[in-house]
């Protein structure tokens, strides 16, 4: 699948429904018809209380979990047309993921946990070394590559994670309340490598129940009982996203995270 700009939206939801265990008395109906279109180059954030269908939302868009009725499309293309290695081609090179819980492998250092899609991609020992590198420098851990997960704080564990979804050169980075687990510095510390990744052309949806850390998307949908409740923006589409802060204005030793990321996305 081609990330070129198609004239679709990136993302594409249409009268999109899931019901778990249809037909049973213990039928649960999430999602309610929610239709949504996200432009490529758009920063969302979806919120809502719990229950109100936004993690399954987040497993659709993410094709780890398929809608009971609807379309869904990624650059013009119907998900349910795909076959299961189409999807698992789609996951590991055009998607990137980033969770609550990092999910990395214990006693593996920083650099073979963001080495581990490019070893299911078949990238060359080398070639995914080199990768790996540039996108730990790219979230500022290049010094900590050799460090184990239990060696790291939870802020340098997420930045892991990050450029572990970030090293195949996706076009689109989901992440799932991927603050939740962080205090308030390192959380601001993440959202300003979002908000980078963003800038630099990645499209970028985020799952989050934290008032503070929508307020650095682009655009915020509120689902409330598996309806979409409210769609606002906090800035247009094309542009840099709300709260991103000028590492180039900033003195050398405020810079917390890492020296400003060059627009040049890492491809396969």
């Amino acid at each position: 699948m081609s990330a070129v700009d198609n004239g679709h939206p990136v993302l594409l939801l249409d009268n999109l429904h899931k019901v778990y265990n249809p037909g049973s008395q213990l039928q649960v109906h999430v999602l309610k018809g929610v239709s949504l279109a996200v432009e490529r180059g758009d920063y969302v954030a979806i919120m809502g209380h719990s229950g109100s269908g936004k993690s399954t939302m987040l497993n659709i868009l993410g094709c780890l979990d398929v809608p009971t009725g609807g379309t869904y499309m990624i650059d013009g293309v119907d998900v349910s047309s795909l076959s299961e290695g189409q999807l698992a081609d789609i996951r590991n090179q055009y998607l990137g993921f980033v969770f609550q819980s990092f999910n990395l492998v214990r006693r593996t250092t920083a650099l073979a946990n963001v080495e581990l899609p490019l070893v299911y991609a078949g990238v060359p020992r080398a070639e995914r070394r080199r990768r790996a590198l540039t996108a730990l420098g790219l979230v500022g851990l290049e010094d900590r590559s050799h460090h184990q997960p239990s060696e790291l704080s939870g802020g340098q564990q997420q930045r892991v994670a990050i450029a572990r979804a970030i090293c195949t050169g996706p076009s689109i980075i989901l992440a799932d309340e991927p603050t939740g687990n962080l205090d308030s510095r390192s959380t601001e510390e993440v959202m300003q490598i979002f908000g980078r990744l963003n800038a630099a052309g990645r499209t970028v949806v985020i799952i989050t129940h934290e008032d503070d850390v929508s307020a650095h998307a682009k655009r915020v949908v509120i689902l409330e009982d598996g309806r979409i409740g409210n769609d606002y923006r906090n800035a247009p589409v094309q542009g840099d996203p709300p709260g991103l802060i000028d590492l180039a204005a900033l003195e050398p030793e405020e810079i917390s995270i890492a020296e400003e990321e060059s627009a040049e996305v890492i491809v396969p």
